[in-house]
C-alpha cells in the first residue's frame, strides 16, 4: 500500500542569514491590502531620496599625461585597457583595474588627433600633426628592444581623425578629404571628398560595415559608401559639427554632436528632420560615444561638463562635473556599460559610474532583488510630482547655472518674437518652424 505525504525543502522556507527566522507566505489578494498604493508610494519616495543620497559617481582620476588629452580609444578585446592621446604627441596606455599607466609611447611630435584600435585588439593606429599614420603594437616591446611602430605611412597634408573598420583590416583617415587605407598598403585604396573644408572627424557604423560617416568644418555631415567609393548624401546645419558617434544596436541611427550646444539624433534614411533634438550643454559640445546597449549617450562639451542622454529623450538624465575639471575633449563608455571615461584640458582622465547610485561589487540575490524592486516602484510613481522633482534635481557649478537661466530668457524672448511675427503678418505668410528642422538649412543627395 502507496502512503502519499507532503515534503518540503526547509530551504524554501528560511532565510539564507539567519535560520530562525521563518519565511511568512503571502496572499496577494487586494482586497486584503488596502492601503498598498499608499505604501507603495512611500517605498518610491524613499527610493527616489536614497538613490540621491548613494549617487557618488567619481569613481578615480588618472594622472601621468603632461599635456591635455585630446583622443580616447577603448581595446575591443580588453576590458580593462584604455590608450589616450595628448597634445605634447604622447600616447599612454592604462590599466583600468589598477589605475595605472602600464606603457608610454612618444608617437608624434605636436598633438596626437586620433587614436583607434585593430577590430582584433592586436594592435593601434595613431594620427598627429607631423602628417604620419602609425601603427603600433598594443604588447610593449621586450626587454632591450627599442619603442618602434609597426608601420608609418607619411601623408602629403595634416590628418585630424581615423578609424578603424569594424570586421576587416581597413581603416579610413581624414584631413583634407577621408582616405581609405589598406593596412598592408602605403597607399589610399580610395579617397571621397564632397566639399572644400577640412574635414574633422570619420566614423565607421559599427553594423552596416562599409558605411561611413564624416563631419567638416563647412558645417556638412557627409555619408560614404566605401563600396562604391563615393559620397551618399549631405546634410547642412546651421554650426559647425565637431564629431559623430552611429548607433551601436541601430545600423541608420547616428548622433552628431554641433557646436550650437545641442546634439542631433539622425536617422540616414531621413535626414531633412532629426529624430530628436538633445538640448542641456551651454557650450559647444565637442564628443559623443554610445552606450554598448544603444539606449543613452554620453556628450562631452566646453562647459566643463559630461552629461548622460537617453536616446529618445531631449533633457539627460545626469550631468557630472567636478571642480577642477577643465574643457572635456574626449568622452567614452565602456564595453561593459558600467563606466564612462573623459579626458580634459588639465591632463586628467577621470573614470565615472554610469550608474551615480549604483553598487559596484557583487550583489546578494536579495540586494539584487531589493534593487529591482525600487527599480519598479520608481518608474511606477515617476510622475507624481515630488517625486519627479527629487528624481531630477541637480547641484550644478554656479557658471553652468548662470548661463542656464540666461539661455532660457534668450530662447523666451525668441519664441515670443517669432509669435508676434505670425501674428501681426499676412494669415499664411509666415509659418512657424519647429525646433527639430530650425537648425538644417539643406539636403544635398
Amino acid at each position: 500500500m502507496k502512503v502519499k505525504m507532503l515534503s518540503r525543502n526547509p530551504d524554501h522556507y528560511v532565510r539564507e542569514t539567519k535560520l530562525d527566522l521563518h519565511r511568512v507566505p503571502r496572499n496577494y489578494d487586494p482586497t486584503l491590502h488596502p492601503f498598498e498604493v499608499p505604501r507603495e508610494y512611500i517605498r518610491a519616495l524613499n527610493a527616489t531620496k536614497l538613490e540621491r543620497v548613494f549617487a557618488k559617481p567619481f569613481l578615480a582620476s588618472l594622472d601621468g599625461h603632461r599635456d591635455g588629452v585630446n583622443c580616447l580609444a577603448k581595446n575591443p578585446k580588453s576590458l580593462a585597457t584604455v590608450l589616450s592621446g595628448a597634445c605634447d604627441g604622447e600616447v599612454k596606455i592604462w590599466n583600468l583595474t589598477r589605475r595605472k599607466c602600464i606603457r608610454t609611447i612618444q608617437a608624434h611630435e605636436g598633438f596626437v588627433r586620433g587614436i583607434c584600435t585593430r577590430f582584433c585588439g592586436t594592435s593601434f593606429f595613431t594620427v598627429g600633426d607631423d602628417k604620419t599614420v602609425k601603427q603600433w603594437k598594443m604588447d610593449g616591446p621586450s626587454c632591450g628592444e627599442e619603442e618602434e611602430p609597426l608601420h608609418t605611412i607619411l601623408g602629403k597634408t595634416v590628418y585630424t581623425g581615423i578609424d578603424h573598420h569594424w570586421k576587416e583590416a581597413v581603416f579610413a583617415t581624414c584631413g583634407q578629404q577621408v582616405d581609405i587605407w589598406d593596412e598592408q598598403r602605403t597607399n589610399p585604396i580610395c579617397s571621397m571628398t564632397w566639399g572644400f573644408d577640412s574635414i574633422s572627424s570619420v566614423k565607421f557604423n559599427p553594423i552596416e560595415t562599409f558605411l561611413l560617416g564624416s563631419c567638416a568644418s563647412d558645417r556638412n555631415i557627409v555619408l560614404y559608401d566605401m563600396r562604391q567609393a563615393t559620397p551618399l548624401k549631405k546634410v547642412i546645419l546651421d554650426m559647425r559639427t565637431n564629431t559623430i558617434c552611429w548607433n551601436p544596436m541601430e545600423a541608420f541611427i547616428f548622433t552628431a554632436a554641433n557646436e550650437d550646444y545641442n546634439l542631433y539624433t539622425f536617422d540616414m534614411r531621413a535626414l531633412d528632420t532629426p529624430v530628436m533634438v538633445h538640448m542641456d550643454h551651454v557650450s559647444a559640445v565637442l564628443d559623443v560615444d554610445y552606450s554598448p546597449t544603444g539606449r543613452e549617450f554620453v556628450s562631452a562639451s566646453f562647459d566643463k561638463s559630461i552629461r548622460i542622454f537617453p536616446v529618445d529623450k531631449s533633457r539627460s538624465r545626469e550631468v557630472y562635473h567636478t571642480k577642477r575639471m577643465q574643457h572635456v575633449i574626449c568622452v567614452r563608455w565602456t564595453a561593459d556599460s558600467k563606466y564612462i571615461m573623459c579626458g580634459s584640458d588639465e591632463m586628467n582622465i577621470r573614470l565615472w559610474k554610469a550608474n551615480a547610485s549604483e553598487k559596484l561589487g557583487v550583489l546578494t540575490s536579495r540586494e539584487k532583488a531589493a534593487t529591482d524592486y525600487n527599480q519598479k516602484l520608481k518608474e511606477k510613481f515617476q510622475y507624481h510630482p515630488h517625486i519627479k522633482r527629487i528624481s531630477r534635481h541637480r547641484h550644478l557649478p554656479k557658471s553652468i547655472y548662470s548661463q542656464i537661466q540666461e539661455q532660457r530668457i534668450m530662447k523666451e524672448a525668441r519664441r515670443r518674437k517669432e509669435l508676434n511675427r505670425i501674428k501681426h503678418s499676412k494669415p499664411g505668410s509666415v509659418q512657424m518652424v519647429s525646433e527639430k528642422k530650425k537648425h538644417i538649412v539643406a539636403v544635398v543627395k
